[in-house]
């Protein structure tokens, strides 16, 4: 769903010649940018959610899956090395909770630097934070697994997995959907460090 072909190279490059982007830093940040101002974390309606590029690009709305699907396409269109990763969000003030759902995020290789993270979905909606969202993560997330497009060990009989943050399952070489699952977290207690000797 992230395909790289002449359409997207196209797209990222008016990007980057809009910014007057030059090295890769520049252009990276030239395409979180570009989408946080012109994507809108929007659920409402079909098609969103798959990390679809030509949807998102189309549409110009979804969630996180669908900002890191641009994200990642522009930049691997570039040439610059670019991965998804997928976890769950913590809320700030966390206690004890059910989770409701996944969160998404993307990081992309700068020689020299390393994988420079980015969460675009949430640069989007919290304008006050854009430039946060760029070269950081907050603490409130728990990392699952990285790529897309993931073949099992043991190999699934069916296709590759979109992404993987539900339990998958087959019975007789079939996918099964009707696995339950519960997501939920609580803070632990700090172990004591009390080392005095009686």
């Amino acid at each position: 769903l992230v395909p790289i072909d002449g359409k997207i190279k196209q797209w990222a490059q008016e990007v980057i010649d809009a910014a007057g982007a030059n090295t890769d830093l520049e252009k990276v940040r030239a395409i979180y940018k570009h989408i946080v101002a012109t994507v809108k974390y929007d659920k409402s309606g079909q098609g969103w959610g798959r990390g679809d590029i030509y949807y998102a690009c189309d549409a110009r709305r979804g969630n996180c899956t669908d900002f890191h699907a641009i994200f990642i396409g522009y930049c691997r269109a570039l040439g610059i090395p670019a991965r998804f990763a997928i976890g769950f969000p913590l809320p700030a003030d966390r206690g004890a909770g059910q989770i409701s759902g996944y969160h998404c995020w993307a990081e992309a290789y700068i020689k020299g630097i390393g994988w420079v993270p980015v969460d675009a979905s949430e640069g989007a909606k919290n304008p006050a934070k854009r430039e946060y969202f760029f070269g950081a993560h907050d603490e409130n997330r728990v990392e699952f697994t990285v790529g897309r497009d993931l073949v099992l060990n043991p190999k699934q009989a069916g296709e590759p997995l979109n992404y993987s943050i539900y339990p998958y399952a087959e019975v007789d070489g079939k996918p099964f959907t009707s696995v339950d699952n519960n997501f939920a977290y609580r803070d632990l207690a700090a172990p004591s460090t009390n080392n005095s000797r009686e």
